[in-house]
């Protein structure tokens, strides 16, 4: 038998209709054990990114109210009657949109003074 070359298999297969391609695709798959299925490529997993930007949340004062008033004055630049009222109020945005570290560093201080701040 005379070996075609791609140019001539291509022309024959252009001669062909969809069913004898098909049928001739199928033939190929049980004669050599392959598939004609596109590859499906395994999803790896894929790590969640870190967030670049955070929100730092004052939940809770605890027990050291006043000194948790005097850091978040420092750090908003409200009034005092209002920085009172926002850290007794609780669930309060202490900074928003900063860095991990950052925030990190914040939720250090307010923790040390017994306040109860979270990370989202």
């Amino acid at each position: 038998m005379a070996k075609l070359t791609k140019e001539q298999l291509i022309e024959s297969l252009k001669e062909m209709t969809l069913l004898e391609v098909n049928d001739w695709i199928k033939a190929i798959e049980e004669t050599f054990g392959v598939s004609a299925a596109a590859p499906v490529a395994a999803a790896a997993p894929v790590a969640a990114a870190a967030p670049t930007e955070v929100n730092v949340i004052l939940e809770s004062a605890g027990a050291q109210k006043i000194a948790v008033i005097k850091l978040y004055r420092e750090l908003t630049s409200l009034g005092l009657i209002e920085a009172k009222n926002a850290v007794e109020k609780g669930n309060v945005a202490i900074k928003e949109g900063i860095k991990p570290e950052e925030a990190n560093e914040l939720k250090k201080k307010f923790e040390e003074i017994g306040a109860k701040v979270v990370i989202k």
